[in-house]
């Protein structure tokens, strides 16, 4: 079918009716036995949140922001990705170091001097996911102290396609658990630039 094809729905005025939010389905609540599948963000549905190595620091801030995301998957031209940034790297203690070493303002980094390389990123196979729970990956989270964990399904030939995104504050929403405040993270990038430009 093309869009001419398909008739708009039938609209009502919610004029005089009481509105209340739907509360989620509390016999679909998310427990730490849940199948871990039902946490990750699933790359072949949602759209990945990427970004080029040369972006600058400043932009790749605002990315974030715009995409309401805390971790960017780091891409080359090719769409192969070379890295991970996660607010904590943007914003935490790793540019401001750069920054005075280099002699450099936070703008004149890009993500490539802060990002994690992929050699040094761990990854959960697909495989494991679907034999998981969500408390195994609340744990694997802990363990490697990070925010973000990533889902590989290895492909044929050495390759591998990044599925999915664990998210602790995603977890936690789901969880119906408050979600930590780091204090490194709540600082905005323009905050940290006037601490090293003073």
């Amino acid at each position: 079918m093309n869009r001419e094809e398909f008739p708009p729905l039938p609209q009502a005025r919610l004029a005089g009716l009481h509105c209340e939010v739907a509360s989620t389905d509390s016999s679909r609540r998310v427990t730490l036995d849940s199948p871990a599948f039902e946490v990750m963000t699933d790359l072949t549905r949602v759209p990945a949140a990427t970004i080029s190595a040369d972006t600058s620091l400043p932009d790749a801030n605002r990315a974030m922001l715009l995409r309401g995301v805390r971790m960017l998957l780091v891409t080359d031209a090719r769409r192969l990705v070379v890295g991970l940034i996660s607010v904590a790297d943007l914003l935490g203690e790793r540019p401001v170091r750069i920054a005075r070493e280099r002699g450099a303002h936070l703008r004149d980094l890009s993500v490539a001097s802060v990002m994690t390389s992929l050699e040094v990123v761990e990854a959960v196979d697909l495989a494991e996911v679907m034999r998981a729970d969500v408390g195994h990956v609340v744990a694997t989270l802990r363990r490697s102290g990070r925010q973000h964990a990533l889902v590989l399904e290895r492909q044929e030939g050495g390759r591998g396609l990044i599925r999915g995104v664990f998210s602790a504050s995603q977890i936690a929403r789901q969880l119906g658990e408050p979600q930590p405040v780091h204090t490194e993270i709540a600082r905005s990038f323009a905050e940290i630039e006037a601490a090293i430009s003073a």
